[in-house]
């Protein structure tokens, strides 16, 4: 399964996304509002994309993000109806992950039976609470110490995007 939009590829993981994964994953800035720890060595990295792969021709929903032939981030169901993404660093407040999704859920939605699908962001994560936003997704409640990650709780606002009707 492979997606296309005017700048991206979205498709799915193989095993030479490995180094391009581990830049992104080993980045603390980042991985400052994502749910572990920065990727301390290429091993946690390699058992993640394996994982990613299996997956992938399991359910293809959780894509690769492609930008002129190199992976860049990942977008796509991250599990039961949540939904998730990461960039690498320098293509941050491009339109990039906004673009992603506005091809990645219709698809979502029209390969599934997902009555919505949801999001939970780190809240001091503006940047993407605001592209959730830009997408449609409403806020539905927000939940304390949620996250323990690296010896410090985190806290969880969650997003909702209903089935277009």
């Amino acid at each position: 399964m492979r997606l296309t939009t005017d700048r991206l590829i979205l498709r799915g993981p193989r095993a030479d996304d490995l180094e391009a994964m581990f830049a992104i994953f080993s980045d603390p800035a980042t991985m400052k509002h994502w749910s572990t720890l920065p990727h301390a060595d290429r091993s946690v990295t390699q058992a993640a994309l394996t994982q990613r792969i299996a997956a992938f021709a399991a359910s293809p929903t959780y894509f690769q993000i492609e930008m002129q032939g190199n992976l860049i981030g990942c977008a796509g169901l991250y599990k039961n109806t949540e939904i998730g993404f990461i960039l690498q660093r320098g293509f941050w407040r491009q339109g990039i992950v906004s673009e992603a999704m506005r091809a990645i859920i219709p698809y979502l939605f029209a390969t599934t039976d997902l009555p919505q699908l949801t999001a939970d962001v780190d809240p001091g994560n503006a940047a993407s609470i605001g592209v959730l936003h830009g997408l449609g997704f409403r806020e539905t409640h927000r939940a304390a110490k949620t996250y323990f990650i690296g010896g410090i709780w985190y806290d969880s606002v969650y997003l909702a995007l209903q089935r277009p009707s």
